[in-house]
């Protein structure tokens, strides 16, 4: 059977390094978003008889815009439809602080086992893996063909490992900043980086594009998750929280023990701005964080814990446009004015929620989110069908765009947790944003691909309306991203090809 071997030196200890494999959100941190993505996390961590399930996409770049499309359609028309193929696993060898393997139990595969040693290599480790597979009906191909088959495969595998590589490296330097490696746990506390001590995080819209890598990576620091959910107590699962914001319900006593609550869950803002559609993303905003920053403050009041919320805002506070804004400033800033448009009360309304918690000492940060980048979702996931076949383009010339990977928004929410300063608003935005025009050639060169024909305004206005199409893709906002570096967050993608070249896989 053929195999496959790759190596990853990582200049940290063995033991760290196996504490945060262990750790839950580990695999949901280093599946590849072009890739697939994570259905059921690992049922009981790396031990044998552990058993997890992921969604694989067809190889390439074409495999992950069509998975995008197939997802898109079936949400557009509510039928049961994936563009992925179901792959389940389960842990076997495990061996503490040293390996562990899994095996395929059902997927696309003939077979496959993939082997996993940590070793010492001095004072780093280095992780050896070996993956034996066999794929379906390529034995009865040609010799040459099977050759090529072996090849395509295995650089797609590269393509995959190269990718787990880069995300352990970063998120261990990103747990070593903050002093949440396990070795750093067991130190006094004078000899850790300065970070509150959080233990337990409830996380409001956890299985969000973004809430799904904030919980993975605040589980990749040793923090226990309590994710919000709706509905009632009696159906919650264990280590969940109840609660209906319309309905104003939130039990105070599941979030007693919380050191910390990051509230990311709203409306979906994509859609045609309708009266109706715009009530929704208002009042979702509003109400949620009203009720959440109530909660927080009636518990402050009665125990001085010195709690943490972290609130969800967006870069359109400061308006869509130079026109919408009551001062026309080339650069945007924390402090910068409310702008004037439909957005930018959303926000502006979103913000003010949060007082009541402000008030009584809970230390609150609102981060507005720039256009986040990740093939999972969002606005890439929208433009790579028409790069895929050749057919993107500009979105507009001059106009500025205010970008950030998933990596860094997830890895921002969770530093404003852990950073004991940080409090007000915060732009979530990468340090270099980019025009409309650098944008589309930066995406096709990273894709390959030509980026000639201009996407006409038409599009946009069909889908969004003509206010959703001039607030959302029209939108013009260079925004400053001082504040979050001045607090100490070290992205980790400073240019739009680097984040680009890491989320696609390039």
């Amino acid at each position: 059977m053929p195999i496959f071997e790759y190596e990853t030196h990582l200049p940290f200890s063995r033991e760290d390094v196996f504490d945060w494999y262990s750790r839950p959100g580990a695999l949901v941190r280093l599946h590849p978003p072009f890739a697939g993505r994570v259905i059921e996390e690992p049922s009981n961590g790396l031990q044998d008889g552990s058993e997890s399930v992921l969604g694989i996409n067809l190889p390439s770049l074409f495999g992950t815009t069509l998975a995008g499309l197939v997802d898109m359609a079936g949400s557009a028309s509510s039928l049961p439809m994936r563009g992925y193929t179901k792959w389940r696993s389960r842990h076997t060898d495990f061996q503490a602080g040293r390996g562990f393997s899994d095996e395929m139990v059902s997927g696309p595969a003939k077979s496959w086992r993939h082997d996993r040693s940590f070793q010492d290599d001095g004072t780093s480790m280095v992780l050896r893996e070996k993956v034996t597979y066999e794929l379906p009906l390529v034995d009865r191909l040609p010799a040459s063909v099977q050759k090529r088959v072996a090849h395509q495969f295995e650089a797609e595998l590269n393509r995959i490992f190269a990718y787990r590589a880069r995300q352990s490296s970063d998120d261990l330097a990103f747990h070593q900043a903050h002093g949440r490696l396990a070795s750093q746990q067991t130190l006094d506390p004078s000899h850790v980086p300065d970070a509150a001590p959080v233990k337990v995080v409830a996380v409001s819209g956890a299985s969000g594009l973004i809430g799904r890598q904030v919980c993975a990576l605040l589980g990749g620091a040793g923090i226990e998750v309590r994710r919000m959910v709706r509905g009632s107590a009696a159906d919650q699962q264990a280590g969940e929280i109840a609660w209906d914001p319309s309905a104003g319900r939130l039990d105070p006593e599941a979030l007693r023990e919380a050191d910390a609550v990051i509230h990311l869950a709203g409306h979906p803002l994509a859609s045609r701005f309708t009266e109706e559609h715009k009530k929704k993303v208002l009042d979702s905003r509003v109400e949620g964080t009203a009720l959440i920053a109530q909660t927080l403050a009636s518990l402050e009041s009665a125990d001085q814990r010195g709690r943490v919320l972290i609130s969800g805002s967006a870069i359109g506070y400061y308006g869509a446009t130079p026109e919408d804004r009551p001062i026309r400033s080339a650069i945007l800033t924390e402090d910068s004015p409310a702008g004037t448009d439909f957005l930018a009360e959303v926000c502006q309304k979103w913000e003010q929620a949060a007082a009541p918690a402000q008030k009584v000492g809970v230390r609150t940060a609102m981060i507005r989110t720039g256009i986040v980048q990740t093939p999972a979702g969002g606005a890439l996931s929208q433009l790579l069908p028409l790069y895929t076949i050749g057919a993107g383009g500009p979105l507009g010339d001059k106009e500025w765009q205010s970008w950030i990977s998933i990596d860094d928004i997830a890895g921002l929410i969770v530093h404003l947790v852990l950073n004991p300063h940080a409090q007000g608003p915060v732009n979530g935005v990468g340090p270099e944003p980019v025009t409309a025009k650098q944008y589309s050639k930066t995406l096709a060169s990273v894709m390959r691909r030509p980026s000639a024909i201009p996407v006409p305004s038409f599009g946009p206005k069909f889908v969004l309306g003509e206010q959703g199409a001039k607030e959302i893709v029209g939108a013009d906002q260079q925004v400053s991203g001082v504040k979050a570096q001045s607090l100490g967050y070290a992205f980790r993608h400073h240019t739009l090809q680097e984040a680009l070249e890491h989320v696609l896989g390039s």
